[in-house]
């Protein structure tokens, strides 16, 4: 877990006080900035684990090989969809 991970909790934490706060209140603005906190804190929470998933890829590419030991079809099936979306992406379709 790293800084941006907990910055996003904790304005997620203080999003909520604030929806909460704002209900309570039946201040509409406050609640509203609440639920923007909230959102902003989550995607701090996703940008630090995506932070984390790319500083150790150990774990992630571990789980990538046993999959495909565990379902050779399906692997291959994957590849196969994501290389032809790459395709049809560069070709403009």
């Amino acid at each position: 877990m790293n800084s941006t991970t907990l910055k996003g909790e904790g304005q997620d934490l203080g999003g909520s006080i604030k929806e909460a706060a704002g209900k309570l209140t039946g201040d509409t603005s406050l609640q509203g900035s609440g639920v923007a906190d909230q959102v902003v804190g989550n995607a701090k929470q996703v940008a630090g684990a995506a932070m984390d998933a790319v500083s150790n890829p150990g774990p992630l590419v571990d789980k990538a090989r046993s999959f495909a030991r565990e379902r050779p079809y399906a692997t291959a099936a994957l590849v196969g969809v994501l290389g032809l979306a790459v395709i049809n992406t560069l070709r403009g379709k």
